[in-house]
């Protein structure tokens, strides 16, 4: 196999690996990019850009115009995002997260989050129920640490609450062909009937607010663009069953701790988890890839490049709120007056301070986390 070979994209719902080309699946999925005119539009709402919109780490959408024209015109939205329970949360997962609170709040709006247990089931051939079933409970403890509120925050864990999704889910899967289902998530013959029906299940919780309340509106799904692909078939048959088409806005992925791609459970060393102790943080961060030179004499003569640096882009999307600052790291870094020693020290610093806090709420969470279940 060729480095070419290693590199190239792969965007799915279940896999990605190599070097993700943001703008080249803009196209290819069919999506917008986010307009400055766009961001500007929803900042109006918002008291501001957050820095996640700021900074690019969200950068594409369906419909979010659509969504704020109804806004303005009294129609309100929901939110929609999930997880796949089939391990621990990283600092990966809680990007969309972080943002979809801050839409919450902005709009005073209900999340319905989705734990799709059984998705990771009938997907991986060693995939056990019941461990996902115990995972689902683990990372809902990291969604509630970051501070929703149980009065409009719903968890779903499908196997559970089967029976509150399955009439919808027989409607969707009832108007989606097998060809198109091919054509969008490349089942083969081998493909597991499971797996298959799957999709169904996960475009529910996108018409689920007018089954519990009587009241039609969009749904608005922050997550990141690999999932494009279940709202595109989902959109395909919204309006044949009576519902708004669900709109998406959808964010980069954070990249790992190793040369490329994004955080990833199955690369645990090169990922940040949420329960992670702060030796192993410190271990993962001093390992990192980054943008130096091989030599302290060669950093100094020819500086970092920050762009292919994986400590940067932690300063970049979650850990430098303020631009001059990161301005003048990126500054230092390129003159090579800074090493990536220092780097890596500081962001280790803040990484363990986050962790420390989000882990004592994560402990707290324990006594309301049964709150949050979706209410009939």
């Amino acid at each position: 196999m060729t480095d070419e070979d290693k590199n190239e994209m792969v965007v799915t719902p279940w896999e990605v690996k190599g070097k993700v080309d943001y703008e080249r699946l803009i196209q290819e999925f069919g999506t917008q990019p986010l307009t400055e005119e766009l961001l500007q539009k929803l900042a109006k709402h918002t008291d501001g850009l957050h820095l996640q919109l700021a900074r690019k780490l969200f950068y594409s959408h369906r419909d979010l115009d659509v969504v704020l024209d109804l806004y303005e015109k009294g129609t309100k939205f929901v939110l929609y995002t999930g997880r796949g329970p089939s391990g621990p949360v990283h600092i990966g997962h809680l990007v969309p997260w972080i943002f979809t609170k801050h839409l919450q709040e902005k709009f005073e709006t209900r999340l319905y989050f989705q734990m799709t247990d059984d998705e990771k089931f009938v997907i991986e051939d060693d995939a056990k129920l019941a461990e996902n079933t115990r995972f689902g409970y683990e990372n809902a403890l990291d969604l509630v640490a970051l501070g929703f509120k149980p009065e409009d925050t719903f968890i779903i864990y499908d196997v559970q609450d089967i029976d509150l999704l399955y009439d919808i889910a027989l409607e969707v899967a009832k108007r989606i062909t097998y060809s198109t289902a091919k054509a969008t998530f490349g089942f083969q013959d081998s493909t597991n009937l499971g797996w298959i029906f799957w999709p169904a299940i996960q475009a529910v919780p996108c018409f689920l607010h007018k089954k519990l309340t009587g009241e039609n509106v969009p749904a608005l799904i922050p997550a990141a663009i690999d999932q494009d692909p279940f709202w595109r078939i989902t959109r395909d048959i919204a309006q044949k069953l009576g519902y708004y088409k669900p709109a998406q806005i959808h964010c980069r992925f954070l990249p790992g701790l190793g040369i490329g791609g994004k955080m990833s459970a199955s690369e645990p060393e090169t990922a940040i988890f949420t329960v992670d102790q702060p030796d192993i943080v410190k271990r993962k961060v001093w390992n990192a890839f980054t943008g130096g030179k091989g030599t302290l004499a060669e950093q100094k003569k020819y500086g970092g490049d920050p762009e292919v640096c994986t400590i940067f882009q932690y300063f970049l999307y979650l850990f430098e709120e303020d631009d001059k600052k990161l301005s003048e790291r990126k500054r230092r870094c390129i003159a090579g007056e800074i090493m990536c020693g220092e780097c890596k020290t500081e962001l280790t610093g803040r990484l363990n301070k986050f962790l420390a806090e989000h882990q004592k709420k994560r402990e707290k969470a324990k006594d309301i986390v049964k709150r949050f279940h979706i209410k009939r």
